[in-house]
C-alpha cells in the first residue's frame, strides 16, 4: 500500500511486522494491519461489526454511512463534516437499519453532549453548552496562505509536519467551531443564537456569570444555547484560565435548596447563586475514541447521535466573489461556515457548508 500509509501507521506505533498482511483475511487471522482503497469491501465484510469514519468529507462519510444501513454495520462519525451535512437523515437511516450511528467520542461535540446529558439527568436546566477555541474577528478572513501566522508556526515547520494548511484554517476561521456546534445543537436541542456563534471572551472562572441569559447580566440569547468562547480577549489579550482545548456546560439551580447546596458543595456561581457551570480542561480525540467503540459493541449505545435538524452551517463569503469562481470549501480561501438555527437556513435559501466544493458562482 501507499507508502504515506506506511509512514502514517509507523508514526502512532505500528511496527514493520504489523504491516504485512496482504489480505484483510489474513490479517484477522494474524492481528496485523491491513490497508484498503476498497471502503465498501470491508464494510460488505462478515468479520466487521462496526466502522469507523475518519475521512473528513461529507461525501464518503454519507456514502460510507448508507453502505453501513445495508450491511448491518454500526458506526462511528470521527466525521462531524457528514454530520453536520446530513446527521439527523443519517441518524434516521440507521435506526430504520437497526444499527447504531454515534459521534465519536475525545471529539468536542460527543464530550459536550455527554456533559448535557449528565446535567439534565441530574436535574439542572442546561443554560448553555459549547467548547474553548482561539477566536479574533478578523480570522473569518484567514485563507491557508496565511493561517500559520496566526499559529505562531513557520511554513517550512508546518511542511516537516506533514500539517494540512486548509485542515488547520477551518479550525481558525470559525468554520469547525460552526460544524461542531451544529452537530451538538442537532444531538441535544440546545439552539444557536439567531446571530450565530458570539465567541465571547471567558476563562472557566466565568462560565457561569458571562453564559447566562443577557436579561440576567450574561451575554445569552437565550436560555438553552450552544455557544463558543474565546481564550483571547477582543485585543488579542491572552484570557486568564482559558477553555482553548475544552468543553463546559453551564446551568441553573431550580430552588433555592439547590442554590445552597452549590455554595455549600463549593461550586463556583454567577453572583446571583443561580446558574454555576462544569468544564473539562481538554479532548483527546482520537486518543479517547475507544469509549465509543466500547459504547457501541458492548451496550449497543452511541456516545452522543442526531435527534433533529435544529442548526445548519451554511457557506459565508471571506471576500467580494467574482462569477465563474469555483468555492473551495472548509478552511479554503472563499467561504467560512456559519452557524444558524436550520429555520434560518430554509428562510435564507443558504448553501450548506458541505456543499461548497468545487462549485462555480453564477453571480458575483
Amino acid at each position: 500500500f501507499p507508502s504515506h500509509d506506511r509512514v502514517s501507521l509507523k508514526r502512532v506505533g505500528f511496527k514493520a511486522s504489523d504491516l504485512k498482511a496482504k489480505s484483510f483475511e489474513a490479517a484477522l487471522r494474524s492481528r496485523q494491519c491491513f490497508v484498503t482503497d476498497d471502503a465498501m469491501a470491508l464494510i460488505q465484510s462478515t468479520s466487521i461489526d462496526i466502522v469507523i469514519d475518519a475521512t473528513g468529507s461529507p461525501a464518503a462519510g454519507i456514502q460510507h454511512v448508507l453502505a453501513c444501513c445495508e450491511h448491518g454495520k454500526h458506526i462511528v462519525m470521527v466525521n462531524v463534516e457528514a454530520d453536520a451535512l446530513a446527521g439527523p437523515l443519517l441518524a434516521r437511516k440507521a435506526a430504520e437499519a437497526g444499527i447504531v450511528y454515534s459521534l465519536a467520542y475525545g471529539d468536542q461535540p460527543a464530550l459536550i453532549c455527554e456533559m448535557v446529558d449528565w446535567a439534565r439527568a441530574s436535574g439542572f436546566e442546561v443554560i448553555a453548552a459549547g467548547k474553548g477555541t482561539k477566536y479574533l474577528s478578523s480570522y473569518h478572513q484567514s485563507t491557508p496562505a496565511t493561517v500559520w501566522s496566526h499559529y505562531g508556526i513557520s511554513e517550512s515547520d508546518a511542511k516537516l509536519g506533514g500539517m494540512n494548511a486548509q485542515m488547520f484554517n477551518s479550525f481558525l476561521d470559525g468554520t469547525k467551531s460552526a460544524i461542531e456546534m451544529a452537530a451538538v445543537s442537532n444531538a441535544s436541542g440546545l439552539m444557536p443564537a439567531s446571530d450565530g456563534l458570539q465567541f465571547p471572551p471567558c476563562g472557566v472562572d466565568d462560565l457561569a456569570r458571562v453564559l447566562q441569559p443577557r436579561e440576567s447580566g450574561g451575554v445569552l440569547s437565550h436560555r438553552g444555547q450552544v455557544e463558543v468562547i474565546s481564550s483571547l480577549e477582543r485585543d488579542g489579550r491572552p484570557v486568564f484560565r482559558d477553555l482553548r482545548w475544552g468543553v463546559y456546560v453551564t446551568m441553573a439551580g431550580d430552588s433555592a435548596y439547590v442554590r445552597r447546596c452549590f455554595k455549600e458543595y463549593g461550586l463556583v456561581t454567577d453572583p446571583s447563586g443561580e446558574f454555576t457551570a462544569k468544564y473539562k480542561p481538554f479532548h483527546l480525540i482520537g486518543l479517547e475514541l475507544g469509549i465509543s467503540v466500547a459504547s457501541v459493541g458492548l451496550r449497543a449505545e452511541p456516545t452522543a447521535s442526531p435527534i433533529d435538524w435544529y442548526a445548519d452551517v451554511v457557506a459565508t463569503a471571506k471576500r467580494d466573489l467574482k462569477a465563474g469562481e469555483s468555492l473551495d470549501g472548509e478552511g479554503g480561501f472563499t467561504v467560512y461556515g456559519r452557524l444558524m438555527t436550520a429555520a434560518d437556513s430554509l428562510r435564507l435559501g443558504g448553501l450548506p457548508l458541505g456543499l461548497a466544493h468545487g462549485i462555480k458562482l453564477k453571480r458575483a
